[in-house]
């Protein structure tokens, strides 16, 4: 089909292009391309194994309680993902309560669940402006 999709690319604003690119490093993406000064770029594009993500720097502050999308990614190992991101320094929110406490603008990593849907594990991470990712492990 000629008028199919052939590409998908969250594209989401950020307060600071750096600190977000620097989380996302520690989900295992890669800086592609990014411009703007060095000290200051305000727009960046993330590659991953089989994902993409662009970030922009926003023109305003940014509430993180207002976020008003959800990304769901996949991982072979939720347990070893969330060691990971806590030796790399991702704050630990233990049990997800959704008060506002659990959105923190520094990002924040909660305990695994195993939700009727997602029986091998899912885990619940806030980027530093407060989007949810959502990582699942199938079998």
């Amino acid at each position: 089909m000629s008028h199919q999709i052939t590409g998908f690319v969250p594209y989401i604003h950020v307060q600071s292009v750096l600190e977000s690119q620097a989380f996302y490093e520690k989900l295992g993406m890669i800086l592609d391309s990014r411009f703007g000064e060095e000290g200051d770029p305000y727009w960046a594009r993330m590659k991953g194994k089989n994902s993409d993500l662009m970030l922009a720097k926003a023109s305003g502050p940014i509430d993180p309680t207002t976020q008003a999308a959800l990304f769901y990614l996949y991982s072979e190992d939720i347990s070893a993902l969330r060691e990971h991101l806590l030796q790399s320094g991702v704050h630990n929110g233990g049990k997800f309560n959704g008060d506002e406490m659990d959105w923190p603008r520094n990002g924040r990593l909660f305990d695994i669940n195993k939700p009727f849907y997602m029986p091998d594990g899912e885990l619940r991470v806030h980027d530093p402006d407060g989007y949810v990712l959502l990582i699942g492990q199938l079998g």
